[in-house]
């Protein structure tokens, strides 16, 4: 560990040429261009995202060098970025792993260890890709949310239960909720269809139950947060 952090002061306190910094910063992007390739094969993508992980290496590593003279200055400075909030649509732990994923390819392209910077880059990509590969983790095939909005006067506990039985694999209630100042329940269902050529019948059937309110019926992951 001495042996470690003496290496990266002397890297942090030695001077770098405009040249060489260029040179580490365009390695940088280059391994965030992978990353950011890794980021679109393997899951749902933003296109925003998608470029920004292309920059973010640079910038720390320029960051990095910028205030060279004092390594822990440097960290300061970077693990600064990590705190601002982006007005965006929330991140999911996927997004954040990527940002950590890219700040660390930066820091470590900052004190010249561009081999190392490298052989990181290859083996959690290449995590990335074995498991979503395997689909680790991933939800069941043909699992669908579905929110149906019905009257407050109505029964919620079993009101679908005879038109589950008739379209679906499997459902399971996940949460209930009011809306309208109180005076409707939106309901959160966790569907399997038998068929899908079958889920205009479904949704036909559920609105004619409900009074003809709101069905929305899409993948899991449409209007779901996800936790860390």
């Amino acid at each position: 560990m001495e042996s470690i952090l003496s290496t990266l002061m002397s890297t942090s306190t030695s001077t770098i040429s405009t040249t060489e910094a260029l040179l580490y910063g365009m390695g940088a992007s280059i391994l965030g261009f992978v990353i950011s390739l890794t980021y679109i094969k393997t899951g749902t993508v933003s296109k925003n995202f998608a470029r920004t992980l292309i920059i973010l290496p640079f910038l720390v590593c320029m960051v990095m060098l910028a205030v060279n003279g004092n390594f822990g200055t440097s960290l300061a400075v970077v693990g600064a970025f990590s705190l601002v909030r982006f007005r965006s649509l929330q991140g999911s732990s996927r997004d954040i792993g990527f940002i950590f994923f890219a700040m660390t390819i930066g820091i470590i392209c900052a004190v010249g260890q561009m081999p190392l910077a490298v052989i990181v880059t290859a083996i959690i990509c290449g995590i990335h890709f074995v498991l979503n590969g395997i689909g680790y983790a991933a939800k069941e095939a043909g699992e669908k949310d579905l929110r149906v909005t019905i009257p407050e006067n109505l029964d919620y506990s079993d009101i679908f239960d005879d038109i589950f039985e008739r379209f679906t694999l499997s459902h399971k209630q996940i949460a209930v909720r009011t809306t309208n100042m109180g005076s409707m329940y939106e309901i959160n269902y966790r569907v399997r269809l038998i068929s899908e050529e079958n889920e205009k019948d479904f949704l036909d059937e559920i609105r004619m139950r409900n009074g003809n309110l709101t069905v929305v019926c899409g993948r899991c992951d449409m209007n779901e947060a996800e936790e860390l």
